[in-house]
C-alpha cells in the first residue's frame, strides 16, 4: 500500500505537519509506504482552462502539480492537509488541487481520499467539505474517523496539545489503511465496478 500525503500549509513544520505526522506514524506501523509532498510553500498558478492537458497528458505549467501526478497515480490513497483561512483551504492548495485533479487523466476511482484541516478555532467543517469534493467527483471513497478530520492550533506546537484531534488523526489513518486493503482485496476478487459511458448534460444550448 502507498499513500501520497500533501501538506498545503506554507509552514512545513507547523500544526498541519503535526497532524499529518500523527497519521504517518500509524501508516508506517501498518506497513503503508508514505510520500510527503510540501505544497503550501510553493508558487502554484491557478488553472486557466486552456485545455492543453487533454493533449499533452499533463498541465501546461510545469511545476509541483506535474511532480505530484505520477505519485498520485501510483498511490492507493491520498491525504491532503490544509490550514483554514477564512473558512476555506489555503489558496495555494486549492490551485494545486484544481490543476492536479483536472490535468491528471488517469482513473482515480477507488483510490481512497482523506482530508485533514487545521484551524485556531472555526471554519474546519467548511474546509473539510471543500476538500472532500475533489474526491467524490472522482469516484474516490472518502476515509472517515471518529470525528471530522480536524486538529486545532494556532502557533506551531499547539496542535500537539489537542489530544482528541491527534486521536482523530490516528483513527483516520487506521481506517484509511483498512479501507485501502479492503478495496485491494475486493478488486482482486471481484474487479472494479462497471463504468458507463459518461453522460454530460448541458443546461444552456
Amino acid at each position: 500500500m502507498k499513500v501520497l500525503m500533501v501538506n498545503g500549509s506554507p509552514h512545513p513544520n507547523g500544526n498541519t505537519a503535526t497532524a499529518l505526522a500523527e497519521m504517518q506514524k500509524v501508516f508506517e506501523a501498518e506497513g503503508v509506504e508514505t510520500t510527503l509532498l510540501q505544497v503550501g510553500s510553493k508558487v502554484v498558478r491557478g488553472c486557466v482552462a486552456c485545455g492543453s492537458c487533454r493533449e499533452k497528458g499533463k498541465c501546461v505549467f510545469d511545476d509541483v502539480v506535474n511532480e505530484a501526478a505520477p505519485l498520485f497515480e501510483a498511490a492507493d490513497g491520498l491525504v491532503v492537509g490544509t490550514p483554514v483561512y477564512y473558512a476555506s483551504a489555503n489558496a495555494t492548495l486549492v490551485a494545486f488541487m484544481d490543476r492536479l485533479f483536472f490535468s491528471a487523466s488517469f482513473d482515480k476511482s477507488m483510490k481512497v481520499g482523506a482530508s485533514v484541516v487545521v484551524a485556531r478555532r472555526g471554519g474546519c467543517s467548511a474546509t473539510f467539505d471543500e476538500m472532500n469534493k475533489y474526491f467524490t467527483i472522482s469516484g474516490m471513497p472518502v476515509a472517515s474517523s471518529q470525528y471530522w478530520n480536524s486538529v486545532h492550533g494556532l502557533v506551531p506546537g499547539e496542535a500537539e496539545k489537542d489530544a482528541e484531534g491527534l486521536q482523530t488523526m490516528r483513527t483516520l489513518a487506521r481506517n484509511m489503511t483498512f479501507l485501502m486493503k479492503s478495496i485491494a482485496l475486493g478488486k482482486e476478487k471481484f474487479g472494479l465496478p462497471k463504468k458507463e459511458e459518461q453522460i454530460a448534460t448541458h443546461f444552456i444550448r
